[in-house]
């Protein structure tokens, strides 16, 4: 039986992956702050309240998990979140930490304490979850964006140190999902402000990004997918934006 580690689990992308595999016959630990939120996630998921963004916590944690769980086949670094759109001039410095400490660093503890168990056993998959934005630019992106890039460039370069390890490494980067609380976090609890992103259009799902996370980790041992890129069709690319003087 394979058993899959999902940080993040508590809401959103998290919840749709821990419902996801535990439904496809995973033993499932759902990691995430919020224990309330994990215990409603059902009897067949292994809850663990603790914070990605501490590194000893995280490595007692994964050390005391019950040998039921304790060999992790796959690992979903999903814990991450964007606060503000504002221009970098005007930007929470505030923000801007809380978004490297939990998105590049909270991965990097994770990635850390579990990858050498993946290594010696010769099997594994690390699935870390990124976005467009690692990509494609936008104003107000600034440092989220800078966060995602970091995820792609870490899950490029794991799959350089794991060579010939047998130990899997995917990035999947969704584009606009709507119906989970990314954006009412990034809007400071403005579910109106967050809701008007998706007026008029069809967003991705968290359910759509638990099955290409589920299809990629679902590959032969011998098949690794790099990069899964994927956008609801109402989006798209546009122009480069100028700036031009009047007159």
């Amino acid at each position: 039986m394979t058993t899959v580690f999902v940080t993040g689990a508590s809401s959103g992308f998290g919840a749709a992956f821990a419902r996801r595999f535990a439904a496809d016959g995973a033993r499932v630990v759902a990691c995430a702050r919020r224990a309330d939120r994990l215990a409603a996630l059902g009897p067949d998921v292994l809850p663990l309240v603790v914070d990605v963004r501490d590194r000893a916590a995280v490595a007692a944690a994964i050390e005391e998990l019950p040998a039921s769980h304790a060999e992790i086949d796959i690992l979903i670094n999903n814990a991450g979140l964007a606060l503000g759109m504002e221009p970098a001039h005007r930007a929470d410095l505030d923000d801007w930490e809380q978004m490297l400490d939990t998105n590049c660093r909270g991965l990097m503890n994770c990635t850390h304490a579990i990858l050498p168990g993946m290594v010696a056993r010769r099997r594994g998959h690390v699935i870390n979850i990124g976005s467009t934005a690692a990509t494609y630019p936008y104003p107000g992106g600034n440092v989220y964006g800078a966060t995602k890039a970091f995820v792609r460039q870490f899950s490029l370069n794991l799959r350089s140190d794991l060579h010939g390890t047998g130990v899997r490494v995917t990035c999947v980067e969704p584009g606009m999902v709507g119906g989970t609380e990314f954006s009412v976090v990034r809007f400071g609890g403005d579910a109106e402000r967050a809701g008007g992103l998706y007026d008029g259009m069809v967003p991705l799902t968290a359910d759509d990004i638990a099955e290409a996370v589920h299809w990629a980790a679902r590959q032969p041992p011998h098949v690794n997918v790099n990069t899964v890129e994927l956008m609801p069709v109402a989006q798209s690319f546009a122009p480069f934006q100028v700036h031009r003087q009047p007159g």
